[in-house]
């Protein structure tokens, strides 16, 4: 292990679930860094087998730390999150997603971002590169974040995306608290409007994530989970401060929150369910395009949906 100490501390924390056959390219990703001062605390949340001997032939030497630390039952991703929280010791702390991977710059970039753009900023989000599982792309998402953002986030023109494209500071994280780990789902999104609360954003306007978007099981696939648990929760939760944003920005939470519950019931083929939240968001806000286009779609059942698999998962990545 070595330690660089004119850089900060760059933490990077990758919670793992029964996905091995990924692991070891996210774990690779984070140890070809060009950044020098990096550690590294992988959180296997009691997968069926243990991920560590999956470990074994990573060199990890040039790491400022590296470990890996198992549950000893399945908590989920954001009690995962947390524990590599805690049990790190950097200035900043990334996460990555285990089926997900970094260019080598990425750290180095997201730093380098910090620092052009001050102290207030606690937040930095990278563009990210869609792929499937033959590394075909679907598309690219370039990140606009800038200042304060919370009002964007509630409006949901600044989408927070997935674990992997952001970075805190630890300052940010001490102020808004912790992942909610009660969440099944929406965790990203309900960390985002706490962490704005208390910080600025900053872009990072590259591709340096690659995110894969597979057939394996992803914690956007489970409706029953989001419509009896994360919904409600965000609501109780957000809408008050939506509110205090004014009436249209309100409603524009609710109704973007709800058409997004409704593609996860679409996608999983809950028609008629996914018709009447489509409708349900209508009535907050009519002026949300993409309500409208779902709302067709599920108004076709399987005859229109499935067909549409050309679109399905780039869909489902700009809004799943």
């Amino acid at each position: 292990m070595k330690t660089d100490t004119g850089s900060p501390l760059v933490s990077v924390v990758i919670p793992t679930y029964g996905r091995p056959e990924f692991l070891t390219d996210a774990v690779r990703s984070v140890v070809d860094q060009t950044y020098p001062n990096v550690e590294l605390v992988v959180v296997d949340d009691h997968s069926p087998e243990p991920v560590e001997p999956l470990l074994a032939d990573v060199p990890f030497d040039d790491l400022a730390h590296a470990e890996v630390v198992r549950h000893e039952e399945n908590r989920g991703g954001n009690a995962a999150r947390r524990t590599g929280i805690e049990r790190s010791r950097g200035e900043f702390v990334a996460f990555l997603d285990d089926d997900d991977y970094w260019d080598q710059t990425l750290v180095e970039r997201v730093v380098s971002t910090f620092r052009e753009s001050g102290p207030d900023v606690g937040v930095v989000i990278a563009g990210t590169r869609i792929v499937d599982e033959n590394e075909t792309e679907l598309g690219v998402v370039i990140p606009d974040a800038t200042g304060d953002v919370t009002e964007q986030i509630l409006r949901g023109t600044v989408r927070s995306g997935s674990f992997s494209r952001f970075t805190v500071r630890r300052s940010a994280i001490e102020a808004a608290g912790l992942p909610d780990e009660q969440l099944p789902s929406w965790q990203d999104l309900e960390w985002h409007i706490r962490l704005s609360t208390v910080c600025q954003y900053a872009s990072l306007r590259e591709a340096v994530v690659v995110r894969r978007v597979t057939s394996h099981d992803q914690i956007t696939d489970d409706f029953e989970a989001k419509r009896d648990v994360s919904y409600p929760v965000l609501l109780e939760k957000h809408r008050p401060l939506a509110a205090e944003f004014g009436t249209k920005t309100e409603r524009r939470f609710v109704a973007t929150l709800t058409v997004t519950l409704g593609f996860s019931a679409l996608r999983n083929g809950y028609y008629a369910t996914a018709i009447r939240t489509f409708l349900s968001a209508i009535r907050y806000d009519p002026l949300i395009p993409r309500a409208y286009l779902y709302l067709l779609l599920a108004l076709g059942g399987p005859f229109t949906y499935k067909p549409a698999r050309g679109i399905r998962r780039r869909l489902q990545t700009a809004f799943g």
